[in-house]
């Protein structure tokens, strides 16, 4: 009679009962007549105890010599065991070695970033990179289930485009058969007006790039975001769009993932608990107030970096909207406030504790014959935003939104340094392998 193959976050439900795991070999130790094997299946690790009169004399000599990461087959019955971690173990009646591992490059003991950044596929089995994974994982999921069950529709958008969305930033080109070149994406944001004028409420979610030069713990050269458009939409209707986002997420990770961000990642959890509506929002020149009364040389006109937003941050409990930036500062399609042109009704999301900005949008120019000017004055190509001029031809309406990034919002979430543990295998200006 065959076993229940299982999974071992499965374990308790088949207590006393005799199954099959597959997985690997984590690690392992021995006491005289008794091998404890760590076993791991990508689900949870259990402890198989093999007790010598058990099995036959050849099979605990084998299992006393399995390397790390050996892929094997073991069938015995479950038991509770309240000192384990997952409240169970595995007595072995049998071990059946797939293939067997030796030399594994990533041993217990410590190794360099760089060493372990070679070898990210083998890295990823480690238990630290296996919890920030599955965080990431529970963010995407619930990004997806916030605009979903928020009437949101998912539109994909391309990601070879013919021409920079924003002018500022520089792009990977590509040679596109006789059109010359096409660029890859740095934003979804100018389709997801298209989407909005078509279906409301959209958003897409997807890999996009940025060619700069640039190696702060903060930025990566691939990464993901996802980006809500909404017609009708003003600024104060964003921020409080992007707060409740935000906070959906964060109490989604702690629901799922507490334990663990506090026993693997060592992650002050209070910080988090504190991510609810509503967020403290100050305008761009209370912030550079609050800079100045820092200490900081900050003066009205400058743009933020990485300090700044982290003493600005610092201020607050929970992540803090920064709102009404110098028009000058942003992109051409962002409408500058009636009340005042000189700036933009645009907003950043700063996170705390040194993160910095994990969301930025703002509302959009509805007005075709400024956008118009906007794109002579950036000196951009006017044919590649004919299409986009369209919208404001055929309906226009005001409409808003913004754009999250997965890996920063990640990073902050584990409380992690650098934002290359946050994706599972990084693009970075020095690295393109593995």
């Amino acid at each position: 009679m065959s076993l229940p193959v299982i999974r071992i976050a499965e374990a308790g439900k088949y207590e006393g009962q005799d199954v099959e795991l597959r997985g690997w070999l984590y690690n392992k130790r021995s006491s005289g007549k008794l091998h404890f094997l760590q076993v791991r299946d990508g689900s949870a690790i259990i402890q198989a105890v093999l007790f010598k009169g058990d099995v036959t004399p050849e099979l605990f000599e084998r299992a006393d010599k399995l390397g790390q990461e050996t892929s094997l087959i073991v069938r015995g019955t479950v038991k509770a065991d309240r000192r384990s971690a997952l409240g169970f173990e595995l007595g072995v009646k049998d071990v059946q070695v797939i293939q067997e591992a030796r030399d594994y490059p990533i041993t217990p003991k410590e190794h360099g970033v760089a060493y372990l950044m070679e070898h990210r596929h083998l890295w990823l089995r480690s238990s630290r990179q296996h919890v920030i994974l599955r965080v990431r994982h529970t963010i995407e999921k619930a990004i997806r289930d916030f605009f979903d069950q928020d009437g949101f529709t998912l539109v994909d958008a391309p990601i070879f485009t013919p021409a920079a969305c924003e002018g500022t930033s520089t792009l990977f080109e590509v040679p596109y058969f006789d059109m010359g070149k096409a660029y890859l994406t740095q934003s979804g944001q100018l389709y997801m007006e298209a989407a909005a004028m078509a279906f409301g409420k959209a958003y897409c979610f997807g890999p996009t790039f940025r060619a700069e030069k640039s190696k702060t713990r903060r930025h990566l050269t691939e990464f993901w975001m996802v980006e809500p458009e909404v017609a009708f939409m003003s600024l104060e209707e964003d921020m409080v769009l992007a707060e409740r986002f935000i906070s959906f997420i964060v109490q989604r990770v702690l629901e799922k993932h507490e334990k663990e961000l506090v026993d693997v990642l060592e992650r002050d959890v209070s910080k988090l608990k504190n991510v609810v509506p509503p967020f403290p929002r100050i305008t761009y020149t209370e912030a550079i107030e609050y800079l100045q009364k820092a200490g900081h040389p900050a003066k009205w006109g400058d743009d933020f970096g990485g300090d700044e937003e982290t003493v600005l941050a610092n201020q607050f409990d929970r992540p803090v909207i920064v709102h009404r930036y110098p028009a000058e500062m942003k992109a051409f399609y962002f409408r500058h406030d009636p009340a005042n042109p000189q700036v933009a009704l645009g907003m950043d999301v700063l996170a705390p504790e040194g993160y910095g900005e994990i969301i930025g949008g703002g509302e959009r120019e509805s007005d075709m014959a400024t956008l118009e000017d906007r794109i002579q004055k950036h000196n951009l190509p006017m044919d590649a935003f004919k299409w986009y001029l369209d919208l404001r031809r055929y309906g226009t309406v005001p409409h808003a939104g913004f754009g999250l990034g997965v890996e920063r919002t990640v990073a902050w979430v584990c409380g992690l340094h650098h934002v290359r543990e946050t994706i599972p295998f990084a693009r970075m200006m020095e690295r393109i392998t593995p």
